[in-house]
């Protein structure tokens, strides 16, 4: 990924933070020798440096996948900035992003404990504390048949990429005008680049 120094972010917690934060990712490999990608939620363990998922059994990305050096993109809010809401007309339009991205080798996980662990990990994440769902009540003869229809895998993290571009190439005046107009927004994305644009001048 291409990444001006102003934008790379070096934390390797901030890179943590927003994969937990935005774990519907993109994961890129090589299937049958051409560029192959699948969208799914993704579980960082941080004691491992990796990440868990699965893959629905019939998606065969899975087939020629294990010991590919491979690809994961989680991304972040993102907006449109318009050169309208600057001081001056000499300017262009642009997009503010946060992008994290991810590579690693992959591996086939076959043992149930740890499969059924990334499982309940995954829904234990996304489902509201007052949830009456729990995975360790249901039937375990009904969670072993679902399991059949999945392959899960672990991605050992080789190398991460992060880039934040939120106008810090511009002057501190051109950026409060662009957190200024994004806040009078009610679109979710364009509220939180500007909360993160307000984060990254308090620095």
């Amino acid at each position: 990924m291409y990444i001006p120094n102003h934008f790379k972010i070096d934390d390797e917690e901030v890179i943590y933070e927003f994969m937990e934060k935005y774990g519907f990712a993109t994961l890129f490999t090589q299937h049958k020798g051409e560029p192959y990608a699948t969208h799914l939620p993704l579980m960082l363990n941080k004691s491992e440096k990796a990440i868990y998922g699965h893959f629905a059994r019939p998606n065969e990305q899975w087939r020629d996948v294990e010991n590919q050096q491979v690809l994961v993109v989680f991304q972040g809010p993102h907006c449109y900035i318009s050169p309208s809401w600057y001081e001056t007309t000499r300017a262009v339009p642009t997009w503010n992003y946060v992008s994290i991205h991810l590579y690693g080798k992959m591996e086939i996980v076959e043992d149930r404990e740890v499969i059924f662990e990334s499982l309940n990990n995954l829904v234990n994440k996304y489902e509201s504390p007052d949830s009456s769902y729990n995975l360790n009540v249901v039937e375990p003869s009904f969670i072993e048949g679902m399991s059949k229809g999945i392959v899960a895998f672990r991605i050992k993290i080789t190398k991460m990429e992060a880039k934040a571009k939120l106008s810090q190439n511009h002057p501190v005046e051109r950026q409060e005008l662009i957190i200024k107009q994004l806040e009078n927004t009610s679109q979710h994305d364009n509220l939180q680049v500007a909360t993160l644009m307000k984060k990254n001048l308090q620095k």
